[in-house]
């Protein structure tokens, strides 16, 4: 009875099989010969181990390959579209600066409380427990504002 081994993808560069056969305890590698014709050769378990290691191997290099490098051709126009500081259009600039001033007056409508820590937790990078601290406040009056200024501001920026 041939042991079932699980069925492995392969690299197209490797021309062998693997098999054991459990009830006689022989190890066997499988290949096509230079005229087609599937040869079995009886080898030994360390054989068979280095082969099956190889394998692995070979695996794990086919996984890396189809995991980190690029499958497409590369040009121009792909390089282009791939430039991390792309110059904004005069367009998106507009549309960033209207943004932010549409931000900017939201947050004035807002009271006092909530403005400052809305200032304070998104443009000074401060923890909610470094405002709490500051204001001598639990962080749990700090978290409700917030979360209550933001529910403002998605209302008035609607």
């Amino acid at each position: 009875m041939i042991n079932k081994r699980p069925k492995r993808r392969k690299s197209k560069d490797n021309p062998y099989t693997l098999k054991y056969i459990e009830t006689q305890n022989i190890y066997i590698v499988s290949f096509k010969d230079y005229k087609g014709i599937i040869q079995d050769v009886e080898v030994s378990k360390e054989i068979f181990v280095s082969f099956d290691r190889f394998e692995l191997d070979d695996i794990k290099e086919l996984n890396e390959y189809d995991r980190h490098i690029e499958h497409s051709e590369i040009f121009e126009e792909t390089l282009n579209n791939r430039i991390k500081d792309k110059i904004p259009s005069i367009e998106d600039e507009i549309i960033r600066k209207a943004t932010f001033e549409e931000l900017k007056l939201a947050i004035e409508q807002l009271p006092e409380i909530q403005k400052r820590r809305i200032k304070k937790y998104y443009f000074e990078d401060k923890t909610q427990q470094q405002i709490a601290t500051e204001e001598n406040v639990d962080i749990r009056a700090v978290q409700y504002t917030l979360n209550i200024a933001l529910k403002k501001l998605k209302e008035i920026l609607k």
